[in-house]
């Protein structure tokens, strides 16, 4: 049991390195050298998890969704707008969340690393979420969830993009509230829009609510 803790906290460590370092210096610029160093790991503990650089690559992609879990609310429309101010706020200041966002849209990332995993993994939750809220009553009837979500994937997207090469995310928070403003009225139900919470500070309210600390 004590091995296979050890075995736990040293492939988190390895995977928080490379996040790191991917954010850093894009995948190209990226060695595994660095990511030994950075992890304070050997060449053995780091292959013995990872086969390569690809595969140590897709480890940090797939751990982009689970920065997104959030409390559950009783509104689906709420839950879906807290995990994308939830998934900017920990933008400012997680180096692997960075790092997988950064390998999802480098045009350098080889075709051995599937860097549209993310984005599918989004799709199927953000769906999962938004057609629950239509069979509870939240959605207008001309609303498809599955257009609606790539719209709002691919929006995010754009807008922390736009947002680090401007300001480094700093301006993230309002940027996605202004997102926010134009969706929300043509999707959600007249009746929900003045009780719906996309205020630009709302990523860090909801991580600082006990049942976010509960739940990480």
């Amino acid at each position: 049991m004590a091995k296979q803790e050890r075995a736990i906290r040293t492939r988190r460590a390895i995977v928080e390195a490379a996040g790191a370092v991917f954010d850093e210096h894009g995948y190209t610029s990226t060695t595994i050298a660095m990511v030994l160093e950075r992890a304070q790991v050997t060449k053995g503990a780091l292959y013995f998890h990872f086969a390569s650089k690809e595969a140590l690559a897709q480890a940090v992609l797939n751990e982009q969704v689970p920065f997104g879990v959030v409390p559950p609310q009783p509104c689906k429309l709420q839950e879906i707008v807290d995990m994308t101010f939830v998934v900017a706020r920990r933008l400012l200041d997680n180096a692997l969340l960075r790092g997988s966002v950064r390998l999802a849209v480098d045009q350098e990332t080889p075709a051995g690393v599937d860097h549209g995993e993310p984005f599918r993994q989004w799709t199927q939750a953000l769906t999962e979420l938004l057609e629950l809220a239509g069979r509870r009553g939240e959605l207008l009837p001309t609303v498809k969830p599955a257009e609606t979500v790539d719209l709002l994937v691919g929006s995010f997207t754009g807008i922390q993009l736009m947002s680090r090469a401007l300001t480094d995310r700093a301006d993230l928070g309002d940027r996605l509230a202004v997102m926010w403003a134009h969706i929300l009225p043509s999707i959600a139900v007249p009746g929900l829009l003045p009780g719906l919470d996309a205020r630009a500070d709302r990523g860090a309210r909801v991580l600082a609510s006990p049942e976010q600390r509960v739940a990480s």
